[in-house]
């Protein structure tokens, strides 16, 4: 399977996309005018593509665009789709918990260097410094997330998420990734049980930050499945506080 290579071809594009444009090279414009004729989709409003789709709410060639605004309209208005946020997940995951530790101890000092060294190593590395399996399992957790969030509110229908799958084929997703993300598309939504693969505080806060970043906290089932996902994932309220923070500043 290839998930950390689809991992960052999205991170890659959210950063493209939160400038204006796109890194990867993919025709978004393209992709939006072929994807909206198989979705019947006609002109936006307010300055959008003519496809149909809001620009703003288009991640990784079509595939997390349409996984955070669907045919029937929903709009993202650029506020729930946090380009930012995904593309700097680690960094930023690992900033929020540099933030309330610092909060926690105030100005204190540690003289314990031994102690501080010790602490940081059990929080775990962030996902763009893991290598070989443990970046696959990373971004495995980290794309499942995204899924699990975006379907929150459960707007996918069955013709859209054979139309995500076939985004997600045309990053580069082998055969293997290809079943997953089916898979995953039609799964029950558990914050259990996908709390249970995250394998470190840092994949934990990771996993949240990314949730955040295709959410939109005032939709009810979505704030909800926030609400259950941080308690799965044990963490605290101060945390999640400050990776929401850290998702906004992000943009």
């Amino acid at each position: 399977m290839n998930a950390s290579k689809i991992l960052q071809q999205l991170m890659q594009q959210a950063g493209g996309s939160q400038k204006g444009g796109s890194s990867s090279g993919v025709d978004v414009k393209g992709m939006l005018g072929g994807l909206s004729k198989q979705l019947g989709g006609g002109s936006s409003q307010g300055g959008g593509s003519s496809s149909g789709f809001d620009m703003k709410s288009l991640l990784g060639g079509g595939a997390m665009g349409m996984l955070v605004g669907s045919k029937r309209g929903r709009s993202m208005g650029g506020k729930a789709l946090k380009y930012g946020a995904i593309a700097g997940v680690g960094v930023l995951a690992w900033k929020a918990w540099q933030s309330s530790q610092a909060a926690k101890n105030g100005n204190a000092q540690d003289s314990n260097a031994q102690e501080r060294t010790a602490q940081t190593e059990a929080e775990g590395e962030r996902v763009e410094a893991l290598s070989g399996e443990y970046q696959e399992r990373r971004s495995l957790e980290l794309l499942q997330a995204m899924i699990m969030a975006a379907r929150a509110d459960g707007h996918i229908d069955e013709q859209e998420q054979a139309l995500i799958t076939e985004q997600i084929d045309a990053l580069g997703a082998d055969q293997e990734m290809h079943n997953w993300v089916e898979q995953q598309l039609k799964a029950p939504l558990d914050a259990q049980a996908l709390a249970r693969e995250a394998d470190s505080p840092q994949a934990a806060r990771e996993m949240y930050l990314i949730s955040v970043a295709v959410t939109d906290d005032q939709n009810p089932m979505e704030r909800a499945w926030l609400d259950q996902l941080a308690s799965a994932l044990n963490l605290p309220k101060e945390m999640t506080d400050e990776l929401e923070r850290q998702a906004q500043q992000a943009g």
